[in-house]
């Protein structure tokens, strides 16, 4: 895969002066037009040999292009708040929005490829790091992003030269780096499993562009026409409607019966009752939190429900149980400029809780499945596509040690009619009212198809739904709360009999 790279490429000074006059204009142009345009972001991932001009032809863009419009990313040694939640979140908080050309040093290619080098892990561990950067550069490109991927390359020979020529330069040997020594050490693995990976993630939508970084007129042409090849191609392609995805469909019922029906919704609690069990369910989730095995995690919990079902309340009670530096609550409403500006699960992603803390989520990522479904405001191959970057995005965490605990909070319509009436009626409550309640009233049909299909795709073993009878509040909020108290619970023991077997 790298033979190409190592013969020797040159192009001399006189056509390189020559022609970076109009590559550098064109660049230019393109990179206003995408500001401009604003339809997608541009993500550059840098990787390769050292000393093989990576950090130059960085420089040298920023010189030919607009810098303000360009965010230079490094990756290096994760930080303590990044060591503390899923590996995927210092990325995903660092993506540029539409409109902005996002170059990344230390990625997640560099991450798997070192760890590998170096034995931090084996080869099972390296393809399902493969296997996930697959998945996200996809989802990325899905979303409209447009992915570079350069590899620059010396042989053994041209890097061992340009060492002992540094070396030996009493003006320049300041310019070699403790990981140009140590590559020079590992330089067999290290191309080994680069060629590995590279034949893996090489695809239609984000192929991988190896450059021989010796000669650093070639190598900076050869960028710079890469670069506005596919920035030209992409800004001068029509705004087309999204390809047809191909999803298996869900089964018609012939009784029409679906999980929701099966739902008791009769189910009460009597005021002692309640009053009862929910200071024993608050008081033992209280302890949970401050468990020393929490430590090892954290809690994420997703509210979802019918418009009026009580999610609030829900919310409020779970949050009365903890001193409020232990938790979060995230109000999700239609997206805003800059959410808008960036991939669907970037708004999420930014609110992973560290390992020790709690997020609440009124109302979550199901957006995509449940609002924007039924309202049109995504495209059917977006609902359809999101299903499977929901499920991957939950395995991620579950992975990192993070527990979600999802709840869809039902009632019946009449139920729901009924609360509706009493907040126009009382004025405390009228704020929670609004005209889009009605009018997803009217689309009550709509919405449970909705949620019987999200239920259905994405109620795994790793992240089930647990479905709350919501009719009577009391009930209600005493299960939200013994449902988190089992998760944890579940979690802890988990942790436990992975720990023993480690031993």
């Amino acid at each position: 895969m790298f033979e190409s790279a190592e013969i020797g490429h040159v192009v001399d000074k006189e056509t390189y002066e020559a022609e970076v006059p109009a590559l550098r204009e064109a660049l230019l142009e393109a990179q206003f037009e995408l500001h401009q345009q604003g339809r997608f972001p541009v993500i550059v991932l840098i990787n390769g040999i050292e000393g093989a001009g990576k950090g130059e032809t960085v420089k040298l863009l920023n010189e030919w292009m607009d810098p303000r419009l360009i965010e230079v990313r490094t990756f290096d040694q994760q930080t303590d708040e990044e060591l503390a939640r899923p590996p995927a979140w210092r990325y995903w908080r660092m993506l540029p929005a539409k409109g902005r050309m996002g170059i990344f040093f230390g990625n997640w290619y560099s991450q798997m490829l070192q760890g590998r080098v170096h034995g931090e892990f084996k080869d099972p561990r390296l393809d399902q790091a493969i296997n996930g950067a697959e998945r996200l550069e996809k989802m990325l490109c899905d979303e409209g992003a447009l992915i570079f991927k350069f590899w620059f390359h010396l042989s053994k020979k041209q890097m061992k030269a340009r060492l002992k020529s540094l070396k030996d330069d009493p003006l320049h040997s300041w310019r070699i780096s403790p990981l140009d020594w140590q590559q020079s050490q590992t330089y067999d693995k290290f191309v080994k499993y680069g060629e590995r990976v590279l034949r893996r993630t090489s695809r239609d939508y984000a192929p991988w562009h190896v450059i021989e970084g010796v000669d650093a007129c070639y190598r900076s042409l050869a960028v710079g026409r890469i670069l506005l090849e596919g920035l030209r191609q992409a800004l001068d392609r029509p705004k087309t409607k999204a390809e047809k995805v191909n999803v298996a469909p869900l089964p018609a019922l012939d009784d029409q019966i679906t999980l929701i029906d099966s739902l008791d919704m009769r189910l009460r609690l009597d005021k002692a009752d309640y009053e009862e069990q929910l200071i024993t369910e608050q008081a033992r989730f209280a302890g949970l939190l401050r468990d020393k095995r929490m430590r090892r995690h954290a809690l994420v919990a997703v509210f979802e429900g019918n418009d009026a079902a009580g999610k609030g309340g829900a919310i409020r009670r779970v949050a009365a149980a903890l001193d409020p530096r232990q938790y979060s609550i995230v109000p999700i409403a239609a997206p805003t400029e800059e959410e808008r500006a960036h991939p669907y699960m970037w708004r999420f992603w930014r609110h992973i809780p560290a390992r020790g803390k709690f997020t609440m989520f009124d109302r979550s990522w199901y957006g995509r499945v449940l609002v924007e479904r039924v309202e049109g405001f995504c495209s059917r191959a977006d609902w359809l596509r999101a299903y499977g970057e929901i499920n991957d995005f939950e395995e991620q965490l579950a992975d990192a040690g993070v527990v979600v605990v999802k709840f869809w909070l039902a009632i019946d319509k009449q139920t729901q009619l009924e609360r509706f009436q009493e907040r126009e009626e009382i004025p405390f409550k009228r704020f929670k009212i609004t005209e889009d309640d009605w009018r997803n009233r009217d689309k009550w049909d709509a919405y449970r198809s909705a949620v019987c299909d999200m239920v259905d795709r994405t109620s795994t073993e790793i992240s089930p739904w647990t479905l709350v009878e919501a009719n009577d509040k009391r009930w209600a909020r005493v299960k939200v709360l013994r449902t988190l108290n089992e998760a944890l619970e579940a979690a802890f023991e988990r942790s436990a009999r992975q720990g023993r077997k480690k031993n």
